[in-house]
């Protein structure tokens, strides 16, 4: 088994009378890929965002490479080395990226934060051949590029730093299908060549399968199961899991029936 890059042991989170991340624990091996699915309101996001520093957790522990996340970062020096532990990459790729700042001048920006004093044109060139742009983009703003293009350039971004482990927060849910899978088959080509972690965010259970080797199933803030992606999305042990692979659109689909189930569950 690979050595643990990322640790999670019983976090918990509550807004108001809502438990939003209820007693969640999982590990993510160097170089794994983990998917954390469920619906809209399952704990899945705001687990990530724990994970990242965007959120605070009331109970738990994230460990990192054997550090623990313990608290708020106390200073910029130590927000700078949490940040190059984990990155995230968001859903809406416009959004995250600054429509004024071209993208030479977005990578230029991160490596002159968190690598000062150095020369970055070769690190630039070598981060815009990884995702796969190439320098004809460099001088290109968000609103040039397409929505592939832009998302390339948002995990060029996160890759800028080498962290440990990617945080993919339905990182290819506002792409067509096509550049979906585009992008998937770059952030596998990216794992195989980094070793870097990957902990995908999402409600697709077609992405799971395609790019994770452990998956694990949130409904209501708790995992309510988890194991190898395969053996999951095959034989699931939980009536939910069995009802998120009931909702996929596919000939002779029952969309009564599985709105009747869930309300059941």
């Amino acid at each position: 088994m690979p050595e643990p890059v990322l640790q999670v042991t019983g976090l918990r989170r509550t807004f108001g009378a809502v438990r939003a991340v209820d007693d969640v624990s999982f590990t993510l091996g160097a170089g794994g890929s983990l998917g954390i699915v469920g619906e809209s309101g399952s704990g899945k996001t705001t687990t990530a965002r724990i994970i990242v520093g965007l959120e605070q957790a009331d109970e738990g522990q994230v460990t990192v490479q054997a550090r623990a996340r313990a608290g708020r970062a106390r200073g910029r020096a130590e927000r700078l080395a949490r940040a190059r532990e984990v990155q995230m990459v968001f859903q809406d790729p416009y959004l995250s990226l600054d429509p004024r700042t071209s993208v030479e001048a977005v990578l230029r920006e991160t490596l002159r934060l968190h690598f000062p004093g150095t020369d970055h044109e070769a690190r630039i060139r070598e981060l815009l051949d990884q995702v796969g742009l190439g320098t004809r983009a460099a001088d290109a703003l968000p609103r040039q590029l397409s929505g592939g293009q832009r998302q390339r350039v948002a995990i060029a971004r996160a890759l800028a730093v080498q962290p440990a482990v990617l945080v993919l927060d339905e990182a290819v849910a506002a792409l067509d299908v096509s550049v979906q899978a585009q992008v998937l088959n770059l952030l596998a080509d990216i794992r195989e060549q980094t070793g870097i972690g990957y902990l995908f965010i999402t409600h697709d259970l077609g992405v799971v399968r395609c790019v994770t080797d452990e998956v694990i199933v949130m409904r209501h803030g708790r995992i309510v199961e988890s194991g190898p992606t395969g053996r999951v999305l095959a034989d699931p042990e939980h009536p939910y899991t069995r009802l998120l692979l009931e909702s996929v659109p596919r000939p002779g689909w029952d969309p009564d029936g599985i709105a009747a189930a869930r309300r059941a569950l």
